[in-house]
């Protein structure tokens, strides 16, 4: 969505008219020409954002101006108040705090502010600049940069203007639901920040490794196995059974093996045939995985999100490895009769090996980091679960740490993060539940939004201008996309408040409301009659004596247009600082100020008569 959103509003900015209606003339015999100049003439690759050019002008200006302070790193910061400006450089005072007393030229910040200003190298994207306060530079960019800036990523393509991300290749692990059981709330937000920051690093060029760590092994498998034997005594489960089902049977066992000791230790015994790798009890997992991922899939399937498994029982061979390794580096210690590390600051230990010879999520967590640093070679590998692992992450990182998986310095590569977020809440305050105090189903949660986005659109008569089809599938696209955004417009740290009302409202920081703007951008284009990929490759023939050749231009007459066209050059280091901080909601608040932006234009722009 973000891609087309960029796209059609680039697109919609007046286009010189002239421009277009030599389309039809002169596209066909003279196109392929113009493509190999471009490929010539122009450089492809990105430039890097708005704020790292304006950076790199004044590393130059710096340089210039307190030539024996070393490299000075530039200061650059979007305007808070666009009136000043739209950056500005905020250098000057520290500078100051730097050179007073080394009989220094400057005698204030201010006076060093004017010389940045005065040293700064020529340049066409800058139109003017002007000294606030005690030495800040305010920018003001060139109108025309802007346009032939827009102008070059409509031709060339959004993914020029992908932001350069230092790492190649990442790990992020999200989703992660427990076998045997059905996807409830609790496992929504790890499935849409994950899927969000999977698809911002993939637009950054980054290889994401999407990673699905499932709950398919451990203890628990022993009294649900040893359970449906009874249920099945041929030892065959059905896999046409719904995981509906399954999490009944779940239930059952726990309670059977809380409330009946020869059952519990039956099931105690089954957990040591499974990991004997005793063919009938292999086959009964084997099967209760395939029900639960048949589940979950046609939840991923809803969501457009994808994601390859690869759960603790991928991860289980590799542990005694792992814990030889650990223990060569002599981090593990013996503590009441089990295997810890101890981690500096913490009030317990790290266990690692149980007293009973088993393994946990410590042994699971660390085996599955090293193999994603020395097998999957993994730059960044990420963890996407509430905020309550946190302290265990940052027990696994620090281990890594001392083991030397992992660099000391948290700003260096490798490195691993946890992303954590907070509840989704009712809006009584509590946790999200049903009324049964049950926790609530996914699926049942993503129906209900469709239903009433169906609802909404029958009531406006949808329903006699489309299809059946036409409808639903409007209606998952809405609803789907109220329940995702509704969650990733919030900081992912903090709890958010569920209201169905409240994310399918039309007005407002709404997908519903993004939607609209979206769908009012297409219907321009849409009755204009023109190809939008025509559009885009609108040329012109300039001074046929000297054969050079020009695309079409985007102008920014009009104060609206200025706004809109310098929002769409910010979408580069939005990208970049949303993935660098791992925050979704910064791209969100860029979109919903982008379609406030928007609607400002087509209120007061004619674009129609344009295009």
């Amino acid at each position: 969505m973000v891609e087309m959103w960029i796209l059609f509003v680039g697109l919609v900015i007046s286009w010189n008219k002239g421009s277009l209606l030599l389309l039809l003339a002169i596209y066909a015999c003279i196109w392929a020409i113009m493509v190999s100049v471009l490929l010539e003439e122009q450089d492809l690759q990105s430039a890097g954002s708005v704020k790292q050019q304006i950076a790199k002008l004044f590393e130059e200006s710096l340089r210039t101006t307190v030539p024996d302070e070393g490299d000075v790193e530039p200061a650059i910061a979007p305007c808070q108040n666009p009136k000043f400006g739209d950056y500005q450089c905020n250098n000057a005072m520290g500078l100051w705090s730097r050179v007073k007393g080394k009989g220094t030229q400057f005698k204030g910040p201010q006076l060093i502010g004017q010389a940045i200003m005065k040293n700064l190298p020529p340049s066409e994207m800058i139109e003017s600049c002007t000294i606030a306060g005690p030495g800040f530079v305010n920018i003001i960019l060139s109108k025309h940069w802007i346009a032939k800036s827009i102008q070059k990523m409509l031709v060339h393509s959004i993914e020029t203007w992908a932001p350069e991300i230092p790492v190649k290749r990442a790990v992020v692990d999200f989703s992660s639901p427990n076998i045997a059981k059905e996807m409830h709330v609790g496992n929504l937000r790890s499935t849409i920040i994950g899927d969000t920051l999977a698809r911002m690093l993939e637009f950054s060029k980054v290889e994401v490794l999407r990673r699905n760590h499932v709950g398919d092994w451990g203890t628990q498998f022993g009294m649900l196995i040893e359970y449906l034997f009874e249920i099945f005594p041929s030892g065959e489960v059905s896999v046409d059974q719904a995981i509906g089902d399954l999490q009944a049977f779940y239930k059952a066992s726990k309670q059977r093996f809380d409330s009946d000791p020869a059952f519990k230790e039956r099931a105690q015994r089954a957990v040591v045939s499974l990991q004997g790798g005793e063919e009938k009890y292999r086959k009964a997992w084997a099967e209760i995985c395939e029900i639960s991922r048949r589940g979950y899939e046609s939840v991923y399937q809803r969501l457009g999100v994808q994601l390859e498994e690869k759960g603790e029982s991928f991860y289980n061979p590799h542990i005694p490895r792992v814990i030889e390794l650990l223990n060569e580096k002599r981090l593990i210690e013996e503590s009441k009769g089990a295997r810890v590390i101890v981690i500096e600051g913490k009030k317990i230990p790290l266990i690692v090996v149980k007293k009973d010879g088993g393994y946990n999520y410590a042994s699971t967590d660390l085996a599955a980091l090293w193999y994603r640093l020395n097998e999957e070679k993994a730059e960044w590998i990420i963890y996407v679960t509430d905020v309550g692992q946190r302290e265990h992450f940052e027990m696994v990182f620090t281990a890594a740490k001392q083991a030397g998986w992992l660099p000391a310095e948290e700003n260096n590569y490798p490195k691993a993060s946890h992303v954590g977020f907070g509840l989704v809440l009712g809006e009584d305050g509590k946790r999200f539940r049903t009324r049964s105090t049950e926790t609530v189903k996914l699926v049942d949660l993503l129906d209900e939004a469709k239903n009433r986005c169906r609802e909404a659109l029958v009531q406006r008569g949808k329903s006699e201008e489309w299809t059946a089809e036409e409808l639903d599938k409007t209606a998952e696209a809405v609803g789907y996309g109220a329940v995702k955004y509704a969650d990733l417009k919030n900081n992912r740290a903090t709890n958010y408040t569920f209201s169905f009302d409240q994310m399918l409202n039309d007005k407002g920081n709404t997908a519903v409301y993004l939607l609209y703007a979206h769908a009012r951008i297409c219907s321009i284009i849409r009755t204009s009659g023109k190809d939008i990929e025509e559009l885009k490759k609108v040329i012109f023939v300039k001074g046929l004596l000297n054969d050079h050749m020009q695309i079409g231009t985007v102008e920014l007459g009009h104060p609206d247009e200025r706004v809109l066209g310098f929002h769409l050059l910010q979408f580069p280091e939005i990208v970049e600082e949303a993935c660098t901080n791992l925050l979704p909601n910064i791209l969100c608040e860029y979109l919903y100020n982008l379609s406030e932006d928007f609607t400002r234009f087509y209120t007061n722009c004619k674009v129609r008569d344009y295009v």
